[in-house]
């Protein structure tokens, strides 16, 4: 059964969708006017549906055309069960149902329902940023069941779904880690779904993973002091303040973009800031570093104004590129709405995350790792090594200038 949106050439100008529905062996070769209409500089014709499924209103659009195709195709295959007849008339007044009516009905042992079942049921007690992964996950196996022209059952979910979802993930580009990590979403839910007494092929899920070796990026100890003493536009002095923050206290956006004087004590001639990270939940105390003071001395003590995350993300690039950070790294760099690896400068890809990587690579090796795991909130020492990056220049030529010492001794 196949089906293949399209633009004709009559509907150019409005961008009204057609559906072209073939499926040779039971006859059936119908066109029907969708109502949806799209920017046709949006379209994509060799897929068949807009160009940027992740801008919002394409999205939207596509998530319909996916609708459209499983519940067609669950309508046609259940009239073929029961020896019922497969009309134009009939597809075309289910066509129209699928695309007014928004909620999607789905049976009680329906995956998907379970797994809204689960983002429900967890989301007063994870972060913010947690749900809306879980939610990414959600969209993408929404997508998946577009692919397959069926709602997916918990039986459905075994070894063949994940050659099948490995096969679509390929088709679409997605990152072999995405993949994974969806398949991975995919097996809590069905620990969540056996918790609840239902069988489920949970110890099929196996997925051979390889070994991925990705770079950890960071600001060097020199890089941070020449972004320290860059001249920045105006504008841009409050987001440079909140790089070198985050540059001496280790945290997520999440936590350092909301720091508060209310937050600061003083013990010992030391001044402390102590918070609950969003995410894990921790109470931290955190001595603050001379970067650190020296900043809040030249503010009354009070923290910079926070600013929204995309527009810092945005701001420190620019920094980074006024600073002169233009060593050539591999990386990977958004492209559109994908991500690929690239030779570029390092201040194209720097993000809020890379305070949190620099302190915790910077201050390896130079401070005990239970107290910087103390500092960053991390519960073990394998996660934590996640941030470190191992081939830092600065620690490369401390270990050389330990062997030309011992040489010469």
């Amino acid at each position: 059964m196949n089906f293949t949106f399209y633009l004709p050439e009559t509907s150019k100008d409005s961008g009204l969708i057609y559906l072209h529905l073939l499926d040779e062996s039971f006859h059936l070769d119908f066109i029907f006017c969708t109502g949806i209409t799209v920017a046709p500089e949006e379209w994509n014709v060799e897929k068949g549906r807009p160009k940027n499924i992740y801008l919002k209103k394409n999205k939207n659009i596509n998530t319909v055309l996916d609708r459209i195709k499983v519940e067609l195709a669950e309508y046609i295959r259940q009239r073929r069960t029961g020896r019922k007849a497969v009309t134009k008339t009939g597809i075309s007044k289910k066509l129209s149902e699928v695309i007014t009516t928004k909620p999607v009905q789905r049976s009680e042992n329906s995956f998907l329902n379970l797994t809204l079942s689960y983002i429900t049921a967890r989301k007063e007690i994870i972060c913010h940023s947690t749900y809306k992964r879980y939610l990414v996950f959600f969209r993408l196996l929404q997508r998946f069941e577009g692919f397959l022209q069926r709602h997916l059952l918990i039986e459905d979910i075994d070894a063949g779904f994940v050659r099948d979802f490995l096969i679509f993930g390929k088709e679409e580009e997605y990152s072999e880690n995405t993949l994974h990590r969806t398949v991975h979403f995919v097996r809590t839910i069905l620990n969540f779904v056996e918790r609840k007494g239902i069988a489920t092929n949970v110890r099929e899920l196996e997925i051979r993973r390889e070994k991925q070796s990705s770079r950890i990026i960071i600001l060097t100890e020199s890089e941070i002091a020449t972004i320290k003493q860059t001249e920045v536009p105006e504008e841009y002095e409050t987001a440079k303040k909140w790089l070198l923050i985050s540059c001496y206290t280790g945290q997520r956006i999440s936590d350092f973009m909301v720091f508060h004087k209310n937050q600061l004590s003083e013990a010992g001639n030391r001044m402390y800031i102590t918070f609950v990270q969003q995410k894990t939940q921790k109470e931290i105390i955190l001595p603050l570093h001379p970067v650190v003071l020296n900043i809040l001395k030249k503010n009354n003590y009070s923290f910079p104004d926070p600013i929204d995350h995309n527009i810092y993300n945005r701001r420190i690039r620019k920094i980074a590129k006024l600073a002169g950070i233009n060593e050539k790294i591999n990386a990977r760099k958004r492209t559109g709405h994908r991500s690929e690896d690239a030779l570029v400068k390092k201040w194209e890809v720097i993000s809020s995350h890379i305070g949190r990587r620099s302190f915790a690579s910077n201050f390896y090796g130079k401070i005990p790792t239970p107290l910087l795991m103390q500092a960053t909130g991390h519960s073990t020492e394998k996660m934590f090594l996640n941030y470190i990056n191992h081939n830092s220049h600065d620690r490369l030529a401390t270990l050389g200038n330990y062997f030309d010492q011992l040489y010469r001794g």
